[in-house]
Order: structure tokens, then C-alpha cells, then sequence
């Protein structure tokens, strides 16, 4: 996955085993600056009644696709790394997007930046 800023938009670009193990349709993901809220890098929650609808989870290995949970509907692409990346949106569909990427801490100073 690769994450870039185009036009005060944060660009989420997904492979196509991305895509597969996530059921997303949409191989680009684009989100407005005034749509992110906060972003943070700590340890997100999770809980045995989150639904997964659709998408992959292989315990400890990967947690891919759309949750439904007590604070709303959320997307996860988290593997077995620490290194979170959280992002709170508003006027969205989403809730919240919960990646594992390289440099999580660079792109939450960037994000909250704006």
C-alpha cells in the first residue's frame, strides 16, 4: 500500500492482493483534508463482536477489510507490525481507516499538520 497528498487529498493506492484480501473494489482511495479529524499511531482497539463484512482476518497475521463496531463502521489493513496508523474522519462513510505502515509516525505528523 502506498500513501501520497494530491490536491489536499490523502491518496490511498492498494495492490491487487490488497485489494483481494480487503474486498476492496477500488484500487485508489482518496480523502479530503478537511474529512480527517486526528490521527494517531497508538495500538487500536479491537473486540470479538466487531463484524467483518466483507474482507479477510487470519489471527495475528492480518486483519483486511470493512467492521462494524460500537464506535462505527471502520477499515482495517493491519498485518503482524506494530506500526499503526489511525485515522479519525468525519462526513465520511467511515469512521475510521486503521493501517499498518512503514513510517506511520512521519505521516501522522504530516496528516495532523494540515
Amino acid at each position: 500500500m502506498k500513501l501520497s497528498i494530491a490536491n489536499e487529498n490523502l491518496k490511498i493506492e492498494f495492490s491487487f492482493l490488497e485489494q483481494l484480501l480487503a474486498a476492496r473494489l477500488h484500487k485508489f482511495w482518496e480523502i479530503p483534508f478537511s474529512h480527517i479529524e486526528q490521527v494517531t499511531t497508538n495500538k487500536p482497539q479491537t473486540h470479538w463482536r466487531d463484524l467483518r463484512s466483507p474482507g479477510s482476518s487470519i489471527p495475528g497475521l492480518i486483519r483486511a477489510g470493512t467492521y462494524y463496531t460500537n464506535r462505527g463502521k471502520e477499515f482495517w489493513y493491519v498485518t503482524k507490525k506494530q506500526n499503526y496508523l489511525v485515522i479519525e474522519l468525519k462526513d465520511e462513510p467511515y469512521k475510521r481507516i486503521i493501517l499498518t505502515i512503514d513510517e506511520n509516525s512521519g505521516w501522522k505528523q504530516q496528516l495532523n499538520n494540515f
